[in-house]
């Protein structure tokens, strides 16, 4: 028996060698080697409150903030991560998002306090200076936090977002006015209705099947992708959200109004204040309309403005390789 164990103890070895000798062997492929890319995820408690974070990649940290309000990281994989080859990438859940921890009381998600959130996770993972990219609704709290924070970033990179919730709704009520009119008239008589409280007892906190599919599908699905529409795209799968956050923050009464508390996001007279090197960016059928971004790059001096063409709201879906150089020819010029 002692002698048969010595023998699985000497072939175990003998894997254990050569499984570490495989790991640690490159393979050339072309120009370049195969690397592995260790993936660390945790939580940082901010405040009182666990936020989820996800690293991946080499270099300077990048920082992302996704959108929804009340989406989560995952919208942004893999199309993202190209970028972790040059950069350390720093995923997030905002609070009440994703695997984030959620709050009692939903007037806590504000973006002011989103804001203390991501300082939190800079602080505790000891990030330095970072570069910050926000999509969407993460973008306008990534100039939130620029606005207050402005001594911690290398780079600002705010993608399809807006800096006024005027401005948005303007962009919102074209989008709603170019519908075709059976449509909007569908559209508007559910939003007349109100748009929970229906159905079964467990539909009766989100948005109707019908609704998602009018407004998510029909409504908007033109200026969510135009070069590379997401085939797996489903405007019902896309309602498995935070419903509590999103009504707090984007408001009760539909797709096309901000009327929650992200409507008190008037940045406009502040933008001349920022002066880290600043990349914005937007779809050319953007649902964040073109001229809201040309006006921020217009606030911003020195700001560089990319506006991908056959793109809508998911640029770094529709234009995966122009977004992927556009963002590392900004943040890693040269290399």
């Amino acid at each position: 028996m002692k002698r048969l164990s010595l023998i699985l103890l000497s072939v175990l070895t003998i894997v254990v060698i050569s499984c570490n000798q495989i790991s640690n062997k490159k393979i050339p492929t072309g120009d370049t080697s195969q690397t592995l890319f260790k993936v660390e995820e945790g939580f940082v408690d901010a405040h009182g409150v666990l936020i989820y974070y996800k690293v991946v990649g080499k270099g300077e940290p990048l920082v992302i903030l996704h959108g929804g309000p009340g989406a989560s990281h995952d919208y942004f994989l893999p199309y993202l991560m190209p970028l972790a080859r040059k950069n350390r990438l720093i995923f997030i859940d905002e609070r009440g998002s994703g695997r984030s921890e959620k709050v009692e009381n939903t007037s806590a998600y504000t973006v002011e306090n989103m804001v203390e959130d991501v300082e939190a996770v800079r602080q505790v993972l000891e990030l330095g200076k970072i570069s910050l990219l926000g999509h969407s609704c993460g973008g306008v709290l990534a100039q939130a936090y620029a606005l207050k924070y402005q001594k911690n970033l290398s780079h600002l990179i705010l993608c399809s977002t807006f800096h006024s919730a005027a401005k948005m709704n303007e962009a919102l009520k074209n989008i709603k006015e170019k519908m075709a009119p059976k449509l909007r008239a569908q559209i508007e008589k559910m939003e007349k209705e109100g748009l929970y409280g229906h159905g079964e007892d467990y539909e009766k906190g989100r948005y109707t099947a019908e609704y998602m599919k009018a407004a998510w599908g029909k409504g908007y699905f033109p200026y969510l992708y135009k070069n590379h529409p997401d085939p797996n795209y489903d405007p019902v799968a896309n309602g498995i959200m935070a419903w509590d956050l999103y009504r707090e923050m984007w408001g009760a009464n539909g797709e096309y109004v901000i009327d929650g508390n992200l409507k008190s996001v008037e940045y406009t007279n502040r933008l001349s204040s920022i002066t880290v090197p600043t990349l914005i960016t937007v779809g050319d059928h953007d649902e964040c309309a073109p001229s809201i971004s040309e006006e921020m790059h217009q606030k911003i001096a020195g700001s560089k403005l990319v506006v991908f063409p056959t793109s809508g709201h998911m640029t770094f879906v529709d234009q995966p390789t122009l977004f992927i150089s556009t963002l590392n020819e900004f943040l890693n010029p040269g290399k």
